[in-house]
């Protein structure tokens, strides 16, 4: 395992990953990546480097968040742009898995790291030059990807879903509707950003529903991953639509 995962260290209260080189959803879909390594064991039964049921720590970011004035914009968050008198460049926009948006006449515009009002002078600058005379353009937050915990693997809805308050583990699992049948209960890792490190803990749901095992609280910006036979469907379809190059240097050789 060692060999394969360059980052991992095992110790008595969590294992460590290095953060991947890109930030927000880009670094949850480069973990996904890493799960079916570090979930690897027997069908059915715990097992894999995960330590089980430890005290993970609370994440960086908080909870909820509001969107403050400095909140940085991230890849997968939504975007609500509008163009005073020009309905066809006024919408919702996402940003892409690389902090990218597109809009009509433009094209491309780098979004990610920047604060709405940033992107907004940009956005005036880039239609100005061109096409619109002294744009009037307003850009805020729809969604972010940093006020929701993902839910992937073998789940019968895996997605991001919104966190608004104390949620546990079994809470977010409900949120995906539930463990598929070729889920292994045994075995569900949560990823977690803490003091700018990528922590992982696992936890048996079987346990957990028989009263053995305490329900953990997950939050916003958690990676929950159920093991099973949709986790290696995951990483396929993930190495066939994500560019890859220069992911894979800091974690994996």
């Amino acid at each position: 395992m060692s060999k394969l995962i360059r980052g991992f260290s095992m110790n008595a209260t969590a294992t460590e990953v290095r953060a991947a080189p890109k930030r927000g959803a880009l670094a949850r879909l480069v973990l996904l990546l890493l799960v079916p390594a570090v979930l690897a064991g027997c069908a059915g039964t715990r097992g894999g480097p995960i330590p089980y049921d430890v005290a993970m720590g609370q994440p960086d970011s908080p909870t909820v968040t509001t969107p403050e004035a400095d909140y940085k914009i991230a890849p997968m968050d939504t975007l609500r742009i509008s163009v005073f008198q020009v309905p066809d460049l006024t919408g919702d926009y996402d940003v892409d898995l690389l902090g990218n948006i597109a809009m009509p006449l433009i094209g491309s515009v780098r979004a990610a790291d920047m604060t709405t009002g940033q992107l907004d002078q940009v956005l005036k600058q880039r239609l100005g030059d061109k096409y619109l005379q002294n744009p009037d353009v307003t850009v805020s937050l729809k969604a972010s990807t940093r006020r929701v915990v993902t839910v992937d693997g073998a789940v019968n809805g895996s997605g991001m879903f919104p966190i608004n308050g104390p949620t546990t583990l079994m809470q977010a699992i409900a949120m995906a509707r539930g463990t598929s049948q070729d889920a292994n209960p045994h075995r569900v890792a949560i990823f977690r950003q803490v003091e700018g490190k990528r922590m992982a803990a696992a936890f048996d749901l079987v346990s957990i529903r028989k009263g053995q095992m305490k329900d953990p609280q997950v939050y916003a910006g958690d990676i929950v991953v159920v093991d099973g036979s949709k986790v290696k469907q995951i990483q396929t379809q993930v190495l066939s639509t994500l560019p890859i190059i220069g992911l894979f240097g800091p974690l994996i050789y």
